[in-house]
């Protein structure tokens, strides 16, 4: 697609509502800095990169080590709710299921809330997002038992739920590694929910994100992944992964050892990963790049590339909030591809989501 295909089709966009079911996490984020020298009450330098950390921490190896901790901002956390938040800046219809807080929403996710139909199950967990110019580190507290299907057709209806998965354009389900009821419920909506629904001329969007599974087991990683192929025939199925999610899980399912997967080139892992799942769409974000592997092909498109940004945390969920708008709109799988890494790079330029017309802005500058 050309660049006025695609700003065109994005433009249309605000003219047609699509109607979104996401889920199922939530948490509440604490974005923190390291301090590496307080310089006075108010003012200290921060430790910049990830390494400088770990050398800060490896030196208290045998010994011990003070570190300061300073919380920049608490925000939405979660990557359902932080997907949903950048989605609520276009032409969409939102129920967002998840634990917002409960019986009470938490007051940090109410900015969702007024704009989006929000059912909550249960409590969030709580993110320390310690960020750095290279990355972060997310240190979790959580305890999500209650996000079973039985709790979801108790608090939204079964009903209700038979009615949003039959009239959706898109549900997502995402961050599956920190939910361990999460394979128990895709298992049950299989078997007791999607059977109820009439066929449609159009499948709808099953966008799935699994997030870091490094602590999971890999037997649970396996069984998770192999579902997908089952959805498809109510659905066309997206996975995404970033980089790192990537590479991990194509050595848990045997696709590469261990050796051969640092030397295996980005293009190669998603082709593996794509024949071996049956999705309809693989998709892999990198910090720079993202690609994307379908039926059509294999398909790379650069992003831009922010050296010092205002955040980082939730980069991921705005890409795939990006590339699933894009999908929406009817733009091809490459041309997602633009509206994700553009979301992506609009928000950590910004430290926030962009609405249509400054997606369509940013992209037309990037392009430039």
């Amino acid at each position: 697609m050309t660049l006025l295909e695609i700003t065109n089709t994005l433009k249309d966009s605000k003219k047609h509502t699509k109607k979104l079911f996401i889920g199922f996490d939530g948490f509440v984020d604490n974005i923190m800095h390291v301090v590496d020298k307080r310089l006075s009450l108010t003012e200290f330098k921060r430790l910049e990169y990830i390494k400088d950390y770990a050398e800060r921490i490896g030196k208290a190896a045998g010994l011990s080590t003070n570190i300061e901790w300073v919380v920049d901002q608490q925000k939405i956390g979660g990557n359902g709710p932080i997907m949903t938040n950048a989605l609520l800046n276009h032409n969409v219809d939102v129920t967002y299921v998840g634990a917002l807080g409960y019986p009470t929403l938490h007051p940090v996710f109410q900015p969702i809330a007024n704009k989006a139909n929000v059912i909550s199950i249960e409590n969030p967990g709580i993110s320390d997002a310690v960020e750095f110019f290279d990355g972060k580190i997310i240190m979790g507290r959580m305890n999500f038992d209650h996000m079973t299907y039985d709790r979801l057709i108790e608090t939204y209806g079964e009903k209700q739920l038979i009615e949003q998965l039959q009239t959706s354009d898109l549900v997502a389900s995402v961050n599956w590694s920190m939910l361990p009821t999460m394979t128990s419920l895709w298992e049950d909506l299989l078997e007791k929910a999607l059977p109820q629904l009439n066929p449609k001329a159009v499948k709808p969007i099953l966008f799935v994100d699994i997030a870091d599974p490094e602590k999971r087991a890999s037997s649970d990683i396996i069984r998770a992944l192999h579902l997908l192929k089952l959805f498809k025939s109510y659905f066309k199925v997206i996975l995404g992964f970033n980089k790192k999610e990537a590479y991990d899980v194509s050595v848990t399912l045997g696709l590469f050892s261990s050796d051969v997967i640092k030397e295996t080139s980005l293009e190669n892992v998603t082709k593996a990963l794509f024949n071996e799942l049956e999705v309809d769409q693989l998709v892999v974000h990198p910090v720079d790049r993202a690609v994307v592997m379908t039926e059509q092909g294999f398909f790379e498109t650069k992003g831009p590339y922010v050296e010092k940004p205002k955040l980082t945390t939730g980069a991921g969920d705005n890409f795939n909030a990006g590339y699933v708008f894009g999908q929406l709109t009817g733009l091809t799988p490459e041309a997602s591809l633009l509206t994700g890494v553009c979301t992506s790079g609009f928000y950590v330029v910004n430290a926030k989501s962009p609405s249509t017309d400054e997606l369509i802005e940013f992209i037309e500058n990037f392009k430039k």
